[in-house]
């Protein structure tokens, strides 16, 4: 009897221990312990939770007017100690809500190892002192692409996710998340990944501070030139720029993304560490910036337009090999449509209604651009007929010859519903224009024309940009200066053809 009392007890005790080391589906040797708890941030859950609070409620003082329409696509927010840069965190309440979103894109620099591309641990959830966060499946299928490996040495050090993420806890409450550390390498590649694993209720977050150990005065300054680079959405320039961010390579990925899909940024909160805790000499730059792009619709309206969705790379690959699959079709060629492309074509958000718009160039130059600005037919529908269009039906060329099509470079563009622009005159057209951002039509009597985003490339000078329009609709090239024009503008996803 007491030999089986014993086993019993034994059994128990093995028991317990297989409770506490498998809770809630995620075994605790494969968790990822915070790191910097007690450092950056409290590591007693009860003083952590009063510390997001009393931070909250000094940052709900802040007043802040969020768009009307869009709905909340990614956030920048700072990764110092809450004491400096807490402050600034905390305006995520202003957009952030219980429940929101189910997964999380985390984005963070790499500080201590130095590795290329990006790197994901294989743990199969993070702890904070506010819980454990369960990875999603989408950060093992990134492991499966080049681009990414794990890093054992920056997951046992990196602080720049960890510090974000109880913020995100308070905020969102239930979420699962995606852990990516970024070091220096294939930004635009990256960007890909990542946008295959977006959806409408991810949001994509970036870790970051700005500037590190300038005097106050000109910290301000170099940071308002960084803030400058961001909302106006140019990667580029803000990875050429030292000590701009610890972040900037994140930074790139998500300007990337927001350039492609639209999304408009908007500031909610910059301080450094002088206005906090740290004193004028050396201080460190924070910023939280919202992204928004779509409109929020409800169910009945979602039906009927489906402006919100957002459309995913292989998607978009499907779309422009299906036009050059007509427009090679139309020529008596073959170009058969492989079969991702077809699974790809079936999904419901090319079955939506949205503009569209075709360009066509050889050697860089135009060859044919034929779309449609209003959602009059699906997005699948919209790309056969103006591929067809834009190779034989644009008056500005001759018809695409056979001869022609292998060296054709095909781009797709998928349009917002345009919006009528309220102006008073040139000077506030020009101001409230964003380029890179907005596609444009002008209107006067029987005249129009459009420009798409894509043009500010060519013509990066709005004045230009404006007075090229003008030309193109048969009107003065001055025409816009008087504001007696109706305009409209609205935003594109485009894909490139890959080959």
């Amino acid at each position: 009897m007491k030999q089986f009392m014993r086993i019993f007890a034994k059994t128990i005790c093995l028991l317990s221990l297989g409770i506490i080391l498998y809770v809630n589906g995620v075994d605790a040797a494969k968790v990822r312990k915070a790191v910097v708890a007690g450092q950056f941030y409290p590591s007693d859950r009860a003083q952590l939770t009063q510390m997001i609070e009393s931070l909250t409620r000094q940052a709900q003082q802040t007043q802040i007017d969020t768009p009307r329409q869009g709905v909340l696509k990614a956030l920048i927010l700072p990764h110092a100690g809450y004491v400096y840069s807490g402050l600034t965190a905390a305006h995520a309440s202003h957009v952030l809500s219980e429940n929101q979103f189910n997964k999380v894109v985390l984005l963070g620099p790499d500080h201590r190892v130095g590795f290329p591309n990006g790197a994901i641990t294989d743990a199969e959830a993070y702890e904070t002192p506010l819980g454990r966060i369960k990875l999603h499946e989408d950060a093992a299928k990134l492991l499966q692409t080049d681009l990414f490996q794990t890093v054992p040495a920056s997951d046992r050090s990196e602080h720049s996710l960890e510090v974000v993420l109880p913020f995100l806890q308070y905020y969102l409450k239930e979420f699962e998340l995606v852990p990516i550390v970024l070091g220096r390498g294939d930004v635009k590649g990256m960007a890909t990944a990542i946008n295959a694993r977006l959806d409408l209720k991810t949001l994509l977050v970036v870790s970051s501070d700005l500037s590190h150990f300038l005097s106050y005065d000109l910290a301000v300054a170099y940071d308002k030139e960084t803030l400058k680079m961001i909302t106006s959405l140019k990667p580029d320039p803000l990875l050429q720029r030292d000590n701009a961010a610890c972040g900037v390579v994140p930074i790139a990925v998500l300007l990337h993304l927001a350039n492609q899909y639209g999304w408009r940024p908007q500031l909610l909160h910059y301080s450094n560490s002088g206005d906090t805790a740290g004193d004028h000499k050396r201080v460190v730059g924070y910023a939280a910036i919202a992204f928004y792009g779509g409109s929020p619709v409800n169910a009945t309206d979602a039906k009927k337009n489906n402006e919100n969705l957002t459309f995913h790379d292989d998607q978009g690959q499907a779309l422009v090999k299906l036009a050059r699959h007509t427009i090679a079709a139309r020529l008596g060629k073959k170009a058969p449509l492989p079969e991702s492309a077809v699974t790809a074509l079936e999904a419901k958000e090319l079955k939506s209604r949205r503009g569209t718009f075709v360009t066509l160039t050889i050697n860089g130059q135009l060859r044919g651009c034929i779309g449609s600005l209003n959602a009059v037919e699906s997005v699948a529908e919209g790309v056969k007929r103006n591929a067809v269009n834009a190779a034989f039906g644009d008056p500005r060329f001759n018809k695409l010859q056979p001869a022609e099509l292998e060296k054709t470079d095909i781009e797709v563009s998928i349009l917002t519903e345009p919006q009528p622009l309220a102006y008073k005159d040139g000077a506030d057209l020009i101001a409230k224009l964003r380029p890179d951002i907005d596609g444009l039509i002008i209107r006067k009597g029987s005249a129009s024309a459009t420009f798409l985003p894509q043009v500010w490339e060519q013509l990066p000078d709005t004045k230009a940009f404006l007075s090229h329009l003008c030309r193109k609709a048969g009107l003065a090239a001055n025409a816009w200066e008087d504001g007696q024009l109706e305009v409209l503008t609205y935003q594109v996803q485009y894909f490139h053809e890959e080959k």
